[in-house]
């Protein structure tokens, strides 16, 4: 690792140690990647790229020392939530939508059924007489 990389990791682990305490410096002092990053002085894509054991160090100490979840699970499980009461209210519109199209099926069938019977009472065509146009 170079100097750079270093200090970097060293500026995470302080701002690490501020956020914890409710010393915040230089962010809003939530429990976030975001405040941590700014906090640090460091951009956010590197807590998720080359210092992904820090991101998670971070996540990890504020679940032990604060009883909390991190934000970014809290929006994660609202999000998972949300989308299996979406998924129970499509299922339930699926299952309403097949007993209409059964319904449905069976109406036509009735109405089919029906049309022919009567197809078959109707008078035979040679029975008809037209009547004569007038030509006034």
């Amino acid at each position: 690792m170079n100097q750079q990389h270093q200090d970097e990791r060293n500026r995470i682990r302080e701002a690490m140690e501020r956020l914890l305490t409710g010393q915040a410096t230089a962010s809003n002092g939530s429990l976030t990647v975001v405040a941590l990053a700014a906090e640090a002085g460091v951009h956010r894509m590197a807590l998720l790229k080359r210092h992904v054991d820090l991101k998670n160090k971070f996540y990890e100490r504020v679940r032990a020392e604060t009883h909390q979840v991190p934000e970014a699970e809290k929006r994660l499980r609202d999000t998972v939530t949300k989308l299996k009461k979406t998924i129970a209210n499509q299922r339930a519109e699926i299952e309403e939508l097949r007993q209409q199209v059964t319904r449905l099926a069976l109406a036509s069938a009735v109405l089919t059924h029906d049309s022919d019977r009567q197809a078959e009472r109707a008078p035979v065509s040679d029975n008809v007489v037209p009547f004569p146009r007038s030509t006034t």
